[in-house]
């Protein structure tokens, strides 16, 4: 595709600018731009003029003599080439977006424009500095990554969700709270009414029991929107499939308040026998993540391969029957702090912990959970997820000096490092910064960095020893007992 050609100025503009003279055209020039340049016809810079003060420190000055394509990254010397081939008298360029190597370390963004007011002349270049939108660009990249990540989080709760609600023994439906239509209903509750999914949702969930017990369904749905409680009910089946009893509570979620609504059947009821999939076995045993299900005493009922792999355990034969305590937490309060809030509100979610393998490995992980207390035989079903590593967060700066823990990742490690060990080892850290720090300032200025810290020349070299920071002189009379 063939590049745009070059700009010429409107007649009024050639007027206005015959009336300047060459001082006046260089105060304009320098007025209007971020950064310009004079190069001559064979490309070296002879001046450079620098319109704003932040660019001290950017190494500007060392440009003059040198090749102007010497001075931009590899990716640009094809642009500059192009700006220098297409400066001809009475037009501008195009512009174009270069990147010069910094001493900061981070690449220095100009947005270039050539012009050459007399044939084999000098070339006149102005610059507009890219900085401010590159850092914008960046945040906008990261906070896109960030999306991303929530979206995939969001994903995999989702996920995880529908699994245990699948799996769970106890028969619950989800109705919206307005409509009174089912929107979810479980394979076990389906069993227990005796009728297929496509019966059953988009349906009035009081169609589900016997029409008798219209006008207490009614009361409870009254209380549960007003309240967002209400009592148990005990209520027959539709079909005369025997009596529950019903318990209800209210939740929110995309901007929808729903009804979550579990049956307990009060006598045996004799719905038509449905046998468990063996392909749904199959899956959860080939599923990424761990899945592991406890009785009531949180011994091992079943496991799944990735448990197995998690818990460096070759046959499911070697983990059931042990309690789940055996590997599940960092410190034993972890493990009963899960099970304490299982017991208490039925389900966890993202749960910070750790898995120790037999021999030694150590996982950083989170677990959702969910507790069938109200099944036939109470249980507890368990998702077990490695946390992925997150890499540093780029901060504007782009400093190699950053924090390497945030505030949030410090306080996930409270319950399983003691305070004290997290204060020593904040402290060090801290400690080890403000030294490289007032080094760097000083430039390597033992003396001046002792005195910045209010240290004595010795004890800032007790403690560069003791962290590593810089290069000690074994011959410096201050390292002398």
């Amino acid at each position: 595709m063939a590049s745009p050609s070059p700009r010429r100025p409107s007649p009024a503009l050639q007027q206005a600018a015959g009336l300047l003279d060459s001082e006046q055209a260089g105060l304009l020039i320098a007025a209007t731009s971020d950064l310009s340049l004079v190069v001559d016809e064979r490309g070296i810079i002879r001046d450079t003029s620098a319109g704003r003060s932040d660019f001290e420190g950017q190494g500007i000055e060392s440009w003059l003599g040198r090749p102007w394509i010497d001075t931009v990254t590899v990716e640009s010397r094809p642009k500059i080439d192009a700006l220098l081939r297409d400066a001809a008298p009475g037009t501008i360029t195009r512009w174009r977006q270069v990147n010069h190597p910094s001493p900061t370390g981070t690449d220095l963004p100009i947005r270039y424009a050539t012009l050459r007011p007399q044939k084999d002349g000098p070339i006149i270049v102005v610059g507009q500095d890219l900085r401010s939108v590159a850092a914008l660009q960046r945040r906008l990249a990261e906070a896109q990554q960030a999306l991303e990540r929530d979206y995939d989080r969001l994903r995999t709760a989702e996920t995880r969700y529908k699994l245990l609600f699948q799996l769970s023994g106890e028969p619950v439906l989800v109705i919206d709270a307005g409509t009174r239509r089912v929107t979810e209903i479980n394979p076990a509750a389906m069993r227990l009414l005796g009728r297929s999914l496509k019966r059953v949702v988009g349906g009035d969930a009081a169609d589900l029991f016997d029409a008798g017990s219209l006008r207490e369904l009614e009361t409870l749905f009254a209380g549960l929107r007003v309240t967002g409680q209400a009592t148990d009910l005990v209520v027959p089946l539709n079909g005369g499939r025997g009596d529950v009893r019903v318990s209800a509570s209210l939740f929110r979620g995309e901007g929808t308040t729903s009804v979550l609504m579990r049956l307990a059947p009060l006598a045996p009821v004799t719905p038509e026998r449905v046998e468990f999939n063996g392909g749904a076995l199959d899956i959860i045993q080939r599923m990424p993540e761990g899945f592991v299900v406890t009785d009531a005493a949180r011994r091992i009922l079943t496991a799944n391969t990735a448990f197995l792999d998690l818990t460096q355990h070759a046959t499911e034969e070697q983990v059931r029957g042990r309690t789940l305590d055996n590997w599940l937490g960092r410190e034993e309060t972890e493990a009963l702090s899960l099970f304490a809030m299982l017991r208490d509100y039925g389900s966890v979610r993202h749960f910070p912990t750790s898995m120790r393998g037999q021999y030694g490995s150590l996982e950083e992980v989170e677990v959702a959970a969910v507790a069938t207390s109200h099944a036939e035989q109470p249980c507890f079903g368990f998702t077990v997820r490695a946390t992925p590593r997150r890499a540093a967060p780029v901060h504007a700066g782009g400093g190699v000096h950053d924090l390497p823990r945030s505030v949030e990742q410090m306080t996930e490690l409270v319950g399983r490092v003691s305070m004290k060990a997290l204060v020593r080892e904040t402290t060090d850290l801290i400690e080890k910064l403000c030294i490289e720090a007032a080094l760097r300032i000083t430039r390597d200025n033992r003396a001046s960095a002792a005195e910045m810290l209010g240290l004595s020349r010795q004890g800032l070299y007790a403690k560069m020893r003791r962290y590593g920071v810089g290069d000690l002189d074994a011959n410096d009379p201050e390292l002398t007992p």
